[in-house]
């Protein structure tokens, strides 16, 4: 078992592409850590560095209060499940198993008893005389876990194990691995890019994009109280609906959305969690109205208690999942035209489509013109500009860019004022355009921090 701490990692391929920019996470023992994000944000060279397959290009790991930065990946105390499974093909599963061990010179009854309860613990006891070829995906996974496992490290390090396996095998999968976890009461991190597997298994999730970390925080948390828009349509499926708004307020009246020619109340308790609300409210500055599918409501119980959140829709198309019932839709002032050659413009073409997910048993059905009413109490509001939540929410712990900005501006002092570190000094020259756009953000968003940013301006 052991803790991790990554403090300000960075990786620049020779080439010049920046790969992973200042990421810091402190990673508790036993904890289950998922690192989240579209293709290419950096999730598994970060994991790669963690494992010592790749070079550290400035920054420290700690591993158990060790910095390990130059320590080889076999002394590590590591093991790692690749997405390939790289299983030896003509060894059976047993010696797949226990190839490790016996690199490592273990005895024989050791490495027997580790491989024999390792198999146990994964149900494949009554495979460990077959060859890789006549297992299913699904078994080959456990052998690459049950590998791992033997070793006893203290840290796994999963690469996106399951995303060869199907759909059912996935989900059976996610089980295992998760109580697989609270067996061995070890420290995992887990590579994905499906939200699905990171909201089902993770204790924490470190959502990437572009390098960065965008926001770290329990799964639950992540979803009510998104930092940004990125992590808000990126966790959540469907994904949250998005609408270009503005906040109005009469003399003495409710706060009130406008958007796509409706106008829904927000309650005072909505209302008063809006940070600094004289830069947005009757000023006419965009704001970006985020509403969960599972937020719109088509009953009508529901709608005649929420008569201020009301909007008109054109439903598009309808799909019925059994369980639940996703309804494609389009604003009653946003209907196709016909266009100039006598066709029909598609919804497409001429609205902005909105998804809303309702009970199975819901009667709406296509072309249907209907009410919905928002569960205006789960709904999110985004700075349009810096798309940065404008809601305080309890208990978010976002990726605050103030403080990016000040690790990379005491590593950039640190490079001038030592010459001879020239490696780190070109290397934060490389990210000086990206640390413009983050101080004009801080200076935007951050007030109580903008003394401290004018401070740093006026030393260089």
């Amino acid at each position: 078992m052991a803790s991790l701490k990554l403090q300000d990692i960075y990786k620049v391929y020779q080439s010049g592409v920046v790969a992973v920019t200042d990421f810091t996470l402190d990673i508790e023992d036993k904890e289950f850590i998922v690192f989240v994000g579209p293709s290419g944000c950096g999730k598994s060279t970060t994991l790669r560095m963690i494992a010592g397959l790749e070079e550290i290009s400035d920054g420290d790991l700690y591993i158990d209060g060790k910095r390990v930065n130059d320590v080889q990946p076999k002394d590590r105390d590591i093991a790692m499940v690749f997405q390939n499974y790289a299983l030896y093909p003509h060894m059976t599963v047993y010696d797949n198993m226990a190839f490790g061990l016996k690199l490592r010179k273990k005895p024989k009854e050791e490495i027997d008893e580790k491989v024999r309860e390792a198999a146990r613990i994964l149900g494949l006891e009554t495979y460990l005389h077959r060859k890789p070829k006549a297992l299913s995906g699904g078994q080959r996974q456990r052998v690459a876990l049950g590998r791992a496992i033997v070793r006893e490290p203290k840290v796994f390090l999963l690469d996106e194990p399951l995303s060869n396996l199907d759909a059912k095998l996935r989900a059976q999968m996610r089980t295992e691995i998760t109580k697989l976890h609270h067996r061995l009461a070890t420290t995992f991190i887990y590579v994905t890019h499906d939200q699905v597997e990171a909201m089902t298994m993770g204790t924490r999730i470190v959502v990437m994009k572009d390098g960065l970390i965008q926001q770290v925080d329990a799964p639950q948390k992540l979803y009510d109280f998104p930092a940004n828009l990125f992590v808000a349509g990126f966790i959540g499926t469907p994904q949250m609906n998005f609408f270009k708004a503005t906040l109005t307020q009469s003399a003495g009246g409710p706060v009130c959305v406008e958007f796509e020619g409706n106008k829904v109340v927000l309650p005072k308790a909505k209302s008063d969690k809006i940070i600094n609300a004289s830069d947005y409210i009757n000023t006419g500055k965009e704001v970006v109205f985020g509403v969960r599918p599972e937020d719109l409501h088509d009953e009508e119980t529901f709608i005649n208690n929420s008569k201020d959140t009301v909007i008109k829709v054109k439903v598009d198309v309808v799909e019925k999942l059994g369980a639940e019932t996703l309804l494609y839709c389009v604003f009653a002032s946003e209907m196709p035209e016909e266009a100039d050659d006598g066709r029909v413009r598609s919804l497409v073409e001429t609205a902005t489509q909105m998804i809303a997910r309702v009970d199975s048993r819901s009667k709406t059905e296509r072309d249907q013109s209907v009410a919905l009413a928002i569960d205006i109490m789960h709904s999110h509001l985004f700075d349009a500009e810096t798309e940065l939540t404008i809601l305080e929410g309890e208990g978010t712990k976002a990726y605050v860019p103030v403080l990016e900005l000040q690790r990379q501006e005491e590593a950039r002092r640190y490079a001038e004022e030592h010459p001879e570190a020239q490696e780190k000094k070109s290397l934060f020259s490389a990210f000086g355009k990206k640390r413009k756009v983050q101080e004009e953000v801080v200076e935007t968003v951050v007030d109580e921090n903008e003394a401290m940013v004018e401070k740093d301006t006026d030393a260089e």
